[in-house]
């Protein structure tokens, strides 16, 4: 038996909703014969999120039959949809994307919400990197440059970051930490103000997003100095790593995940686990994530759950130890 699909896109209530109609039909897996399956996205549309959520959703909904409903629900720095998904019923009908700010939150402030215990991990499913980048004005043409200028100035160098509390400002801490280098942090609400600030002179360097700053560095305005990956980017096989730079354990990456409410059965977390590897696999998906700097990654179970407690971990002490706490 064939089953009929079609596809709409429904705004509603400011959410942004992506619906595949077909029936269910799972061999069991959920209870009814006919379910709904919504993606809480805790981000604005036309995010890495959202992005991401999109993409994977509509080739899950091609290969398989079932009902995928995304919804957007910014708003608290993700933490309002987050602690809705947590309290979901965990019967494998409502799931949440995740990014740094799921780790970087509770480290900051008690939530109700432990993310390492309120929800079952499912899948790692993107990492997208991070650069330091100067003017091309600048004198500083490496990361030793930048530095090196920190040291024999401590506190005149300025680096910003869309932030405070993002994986960006994470790189910043970080890269602090790791160099033992005084350089002042400044943030700024969003990646093209971060630019803004760099081409008029008013920052000294930045981190953020490839994709962010692509352009710019295309047409000579910027220069990227290093990325905070573990390994070099596609685009630009010749910018070092930080850690190829002299610091070998550093790496800071934006990423995206999923995640299901704590107590959800392991045989439902395996089905999902299976649909997103299989759909990351798609040579068209995958290149509609890498063109946006999106890189599949597809660690699930297990492999995420350590990942997950690693980088909370590593947060928690990065926040400590420079006394970085919710306003």
């Amino acid at each position: 038996m064939k089953f009929p699909r079609r596809k709409f896109l429904h705004l509603a209530a400011g959410a942004a909703v992506l619906t595949v109609i077909v029936t269910l039909a799972t061999h069991g897996a959920w209870p009814q014969a006919t379910r709904t399956i919504k993606i809480v996205v805790p981000f604005a549309p036309g995010g890495a999120g959202d992005l991401t959520a999109r993409l994977l959703a509509d080739q899950i909904g091609r290969t398989h039959p079932l009902t995928l409903v995304i919804e957007n629900r910014p708003g608290a720095g993700t933490v309002i949809a987050t602690e809705a998904v947590a309290r979901a019923a965990p019967d494998g009908t409502t799931v949440l994307i995740v990014g740094n700010s799921f780790l970087i939150n509770p480290n900051v402030r008690k939530r109700n919400y432990d993310p390492l215990t309120s929800f079952e991990p499912v899948c790692l499913l993107t990492r997208s990197p991070n650069m330091i980048v100067v003017s091309s004005a600048s004198p500083f043409r490496t990361l030793a440059d930048l530095l090196n200028a920190a040291r024999a100035k401590p506190g005149d160098v300025t680096i910003a970051s869309n932030g405070p509390l993002t994986s960006q400002h994470m790189a910043v801490e970080m890269l602090k930490r790791a160099a033992s280098v005084d350089l002042t942090y400044l943030p700024y609400p969003g990646g093209s103000p971060v630019t803004n600030a760099l081409l008029g002179g008013h920052v000294t360097a930045a981190v953020t997003t490839y994709t962010t700053v692509a352009q710019q560095l295309r047409t000579g305005t910027l220069r990227a100095l290093a990325t905070t990956s573990r390994s070099r980017i596609e685009p630009m096989l010749d910018l070092p790593t930080v850690a190829e730079s002299g610091y070998k354990d550093y790496e800071e990456e934006a990423w995206i995940g999923l995640v299901a409410p704590a107590k959800t059965p392991g045989s439902i977390i395996s089905q999902f686990a299976s649909w997103l590897t299989a759909a990351m696999k798609v040579p068209a998906v995958r290149e509609k994530l890498v063109v946006q700097e999106l890189y599949p990654v597809g660690d699930c179970g297990t492999d995420f759950g350590s990942y997950l407690r690693k980088q909370f971990d590593e947060y928690g002490r990065v926040l400590r130890e420079v006394n970085i706490k919710a306003e």
